[in-house]
């Protein structure tokens, strides 16, 4: 199935591209195609400056090669093996700090083994949390899970929430989503203790993708023209700040890229176009900010 997966998303990439330029009405993605040095590539599409989007990339890659050392660790295998892995990574920073910022990444991995798995996932990090739009998004995400399998969202939902934890700060990166990875065909999933076959797992996957244009939309059709002010403004590239913490220290799929010698520029698509650091800076007790930073917990059931 590696043609089928790897030309579905080639097409995912184009259509999600074509869905944020038509709700942004202004950015246009420019397209930076690049190859890898052990085979494959990929194509970097980065819009900057539109009108809702201050900065967003939806990258596709699809790269192979010989497991490196670090990798043989991180997998567990000791033997000479090849790998390929595919996948789409998509992060948006809006303008407005009323729209969230949004993450999907969805991949497929083989070895040359004959083993195989999907990963991915969708999380929302909003500068002011609004509970109907958590709620909503939340909603959305269970809808596309329950289709496949009951189990998925609460499990994957749990996943989320430990996995963009932001651990020196002890704080969730947003109100979370669904994390998965390793889902192996026709094995049993740890987490929620079900079978499925690759075929199976790949619909799920497609599910998922597909969810992320109309949600995203929707939350920028929303909050684009909200009224902010300058302290707003100032929250907004404090959290920013955040989120580039967690992407250059925990952020697995920052590792492997970097650790599979991919292309930095790629990689590194998903830190804000500006963030600020203000040391130890003060959250007023009561204000908006502090309403937010409180919501910023694991465990939270935003349904």
């Amino acid at each position: 199935m590696r043609e089928e997966i790897t030309e579905y998303l080639k097409n995912l990439q184009d259509n999600i591209c074509k869905s944020i330029e038509i709700t942004d009405d202004k950015g246009r993605f420019k397209e930076d195609n690049w190859q890898h040095q052990t085979g494959g590539g990929g194509r970097t599409r980065v819009l900057s400056k539109g009108r809702i989007i201050e900065k967003g990339g939806v990258n596709f890659s699809a790269v192979q090669g010989e497991l490196s050392t670090s990798l043989k660790t991180m997998l567990k295998v000791k033997e000479n093996l090849n790998f390929f892995a595919t996948g789409v990574s998509i992060v948006m920073h809006p303008e407005n700090p009323f729209v969230p910022i949004i993450h999907m990444n969805v991949r497929y991995f083989e070895l040359s083994d004959g083993q195989s798995w999907f990963g991915g996932g969708i999380d929302l990090t909003p500068h002011y949390v609004d509970l109907k739009q958590a709620k909503g998004f939340h909603e959305k995400l269970k809808a596309s899970c329950d289709k496949h399998d009951e189990k998925f969202y609460p499990n994957f939902k749990n996943w989320a929430d430990d996995y963009f934890f932001i651990q020196h700060r002890k704080e969730t990166r947003g109100i979370g989503g669904i994390f998965y990875d390793y889902l192996k065909p026709d094995l049993v999933i740890p987490q929620t203790n079900t079978i499925h076959s690759k075929s199976e797992l790949f619909s799920f996957t497609k599910s998922i993708a597909e969810s992320f244009a109309p949600i995203y939309t929707d939350l920028m059709h929303a909050n684009y023209s909200k009224a902010y002010t300058s302290e707003e403004k100032k929250w907004q590239l404090i959290r920013r700040g955040r989120y580039a913490e967690f992407n250059l220290v925990w952020d697995r799929g920052t590792k492997f890229g970097l650790e599979t010698n991919g292309r930095t520029e790629s990689i590194l698509m998903s830190l804000p176009p500006h963030a600020d650091w203000d040391y130890n800076f003060d959250v007023k007790a009561g204000s908006k900010e502090a309403e937010t930073q409180n919501l910023l917990v694991k465990g939270t059931n935003w349904i």
